[in-house]
Order: C-alpha cells, then structure tokens, then sequence
C-alpha cells in the first residue's frame, strides 16, 4: 500500500509543479473569460446607433415608434418630402429614411417605402421590422376595436394539463428542463473526464514503457501497485483540476454581472436567435424567472453531486486501468494506441447515444440498461438521476447501479493489471487484442 502512495505521490507532483499545468488549469478559464467578456462588451456595450429618419403624412405612429432605453435605432419623425429625405440621408443626416404617405392605411396591406444609404445588417433589419409591425399591428386593433390587452389575453399561452406521478405528486415544465439541463452537463462532463484522463494514464504509461524507466520501476514495485498508483495519482491531479475549473467558473459567474452590472435587461433587448427560440418559449410558458427557480429548488442537488463524485471516481477508475493496459502495450509507433482504443472508447461513445434517449426518456428500457451497465452507468446514470427518485430512477436501480460498477472496477482493474504485467516489459512487437486477452487469462 506504501508503495502505491509513493508512485501516486510522484505522479500528482511531477504534474503539477509543471508550468503547463498551471497554465492549463487557471490560464485556460481566464482566457476564455477575457474571450466571453470581450463579445459580451462588443455585442451589449455598442455605441454604434442607426438612425432612421420618419415622415408619417398619414399619421400612422403618432409620433412615436415604440422607442427604449439604450436602443440600436433610433426613430426621428420629421416633415420632408421624398426629395429632401434623399439629399438628407446622402449628406449622412441619418443612416436611412421611412416615408409613410397619408393614403396608407394600416389595414390596406401596403407596403411602406424604406430607404438606405447602405446595406442595412441582419440583426438591425430585424430590430425595425419588428418595432414598425408591433406599431402598425397596434394600430389595426384599434381600429377594429379590439385593444391590444385583450388581444393578449387571448394569445395567452396557459398549461391546460398538469402532469403528475401515480404518487400525486405535480411537476411543472420548469422542474423538468432544468432536471434535462442538468442530466445533460453532468453526463457530458463524465465524458470528457473520461476521454481527458484516461488518455494521460495511456500517454504515461507508454512514454515510461518506450524510455525504459518502466524496467528500473518494477524492479522495486510489483506491475498492479505502479499501475494502480499511476492512475490514483493522475486521478488526484484530475479532482484538483476539476475543483479549481469548477472554483473559477463559480467566480466567472459572479464576475459577469459585476462587470456588466446592465447584462440582463440588455441582453432581453436583442432579438431572439432561432436556436433559442425554444428556450425562450419553455422559459415563458413556466412563468419566466419565478418559474425557474421554482424549478431549480424541486432538483435534489446533494443526490445528484453525490452521485456525480462516486459515478465520476468509479468510471475513471474502470476506465483508467483499460487506458493503461493499452498504453503498456504499445511501442513507439502511436498508431498501435489508435488501433487498440477502438474498442475502449465504443462503449463511452453509445454511453453518450444512450444518454441523450435517458434524458427524454429517464425510465425507457435503454436507459435502464444504459444506467446498469458497468462501462455505460457513469454518463448513463447522471442523466437518470437528475429527474430525482423515483421519478428518474428507483431506490433499488441506484443501488444495483453502484454495486454492477464496484464490480466492473474491480473485473477492468484485475484484467488491465494482468495485461499490464506482461506488455509493460514487452518491446518490438505489435500487439493485437486476440493477444492482450490471452494475456488478461493466462495462468501463472
């Protein structure tokens, strides 16, 4: 057991005191966080405003186009004619002009002539449009003598059915997005843990292997405690790294609205993108901010971060020692590596396949198996639990979960160590799966 905390110990500190190490873990965040603060302050903080120039013969506007604080366009009304709107707008009076005749009525289905000095950007057309037909649509109402508030009591988007569990209890649409929101983020940061840290263990194990340092280390340690140090030690490195992201990205969040102390009611002036359309909708149909955190206060957090430690140290540790079972046998050519990870990252990749059916579908029959199976539960499980218990996943499913791995742990760590012992000490020759399985079973 000493031995495996020293070779441990040498592998966290021979990692960390590295200055890649330190770049990678707190350079990396902050020159993402310079990136994300340098659009935010491009795309919110613009000064850049287009001017458009009115004339309303028919008094369509009455003088005012739905005006707001800090807006890109700005609407002037005037009383020029079409001619003095032309020399006007070539002198660069204003960016561009809108000229309303007093025979256009809102009704008529006309159309308004609009001019340009140049070319007119995607998101500011869609900025004028949006305000001169929420003016011109006001206007129809009135005249049919409907008012703009009953129109929007009837356009009112109301939850006519409330879902609930055989055990009576009700969850709102806002419970459930953040439940998929949250799924979703914790499976895909197992992943990438996986991928990451289990391709250093690799990546460790083959440079001693190919440098000959291998051959001096199990001289004095038995091949199953140097691997078993090898990957708790670059585990330990992985758990620092993932505190300190998860320290930074806390402290990123609450730098935000320090920084850019107007970002949310600036934000909800610019026009809503189509990809995010969808959420938008499922943040109004919930009631908006209350319903959120009505939401996030439903989702049992201490179960699901707990469950995240133990399914984020028992995957790596599953995965870890497969990693370095093919790094021991590889040579100085990469390409072997690349063709034995193949059947490694299978499972972790349908693991990403089932998940993404599990957070839509947390009780389906692939997700159940998703979140049993040993090499797919830690993605798989995440996404389950998420939606809570029972709703998501029962009592006895977690359970059962959680034991199926402790025991592919202990299968992968016992079959990794038995590859492990022979190709750490093999050289010259490539080596084939057919071969490592003979390997993991020989006797003796």
């Amino acid at each position: 057991m000493n031995k495996i905390i020293l070779v441990a110990q040498r592998e966290f500190l021979t990692r960390v005191q590295k200055k890649t190490f330190l770049l990678t873990t707190i350079g990396v965040p902050l020159i993402i966080f310079a990136f994300y603060a340098a659009i935010i302050y491009f795309s919110i903080k613009t000064t850049d405003h287009f001017t458009v120039a009115v004339t309303d013969k028919g008094n369509i506007f009455n003088g005012k186009i739905d005006e707001k604080k800090s807006s890109e366009v700005i609407f002037t009304f005037v009383n020029d004619d079409t001619a003095a709107l032309r020399t006007q707008l070539e002198s660069g009076k204003f960016d561009a002009y809108l000229y309303v005749p007093a025979t256009f009525s809102a009704n008529s289905g006309d159309s308004l002539q609009f001019r340009s000095k140049k070319t007119v950007g995607l998101m500011t057309r869609e900025k004028i449009q949006n305000r001169i037909s929420k003016a011109l649509e006001e206007k129809r109402l009135l005249s049919m003598n409907i008012s703009k508030a009953q129109l929007d009591s009837i356009q009112e988007e109301k939850e006519y059915i409330t879902f609930a569990s055989t055990s009576g209890k009700t969850e709102n649409q806002a419970k459930v997005g953040v439940s998929y929101a949250v799924g979703m983020i914790s499976g895909f940061m197992i992943y990438i843990i996986l991928f990451i840290y289990g391709a250093q263990v690799m990546r460790g194990v083959a440079e001693e292997k190919v440098n000959r340092i291998a051959e001096v280390i199990v001289s004095s340690v038995k091949p199953f405690q140097l691997m078993l140090g090898k990957i708790t030690g670059i585990g330990a490195v992985g758990l620092v790294q993932f505190i300190i992201w998860a320290v930074l990205i806390f402290g990123i969040q609450l730098a935000v609205p320090l920084l850019f102390p107007g970002i949310a009611e600036q934000m909800q002036s610019q026009p809503i993108q189509p990809g995010a359309m969808g959420a938008a909708n499922a943040v109004k149909q919930s009631g908006a901010l209350n319903g959120l955190m009505a939401g996030l206060s439903e989702v049992n957090f201490p179960l699901i971060i707990g469950c995240f430690i133990f399914y984020f140290l028992g995957g790596y540790f599953t995965y870890a020692a497969l990693f370095a079972a093919v790094g021991s046998a590889t040579n100085e050519d990469p390409q072997d590596a690349q063709s034995l990870m193949l059947p490694i990252m299978m499972p972790i990749i349908f693991s990403i396949v089932i998940m993404m059916q599990a957070v839509n579908n947390p009780n389906g029959s692939i997700a159940v198996f998703g979140s049993l199976f040993p090499l797919t539960s830690p993605i798989v499980m995440m996404a389950r639990i998420a939606h809570g218990i029972p709703d998501g996943v029962t009592v006895f499913q977690l359970i059962l979960s959680m034991v199926f791995l402790v025991i592919g742990f202990m299968a992968t760590t016992w079959m990794a160590a038995k590859i492990y012992r022979t190709g750490i000490l093999m050289y010259g020759k490539k080596v084939s799966w057919k071969e490592m399985w003979k390997w993991a079973f020989k006797k003796g």
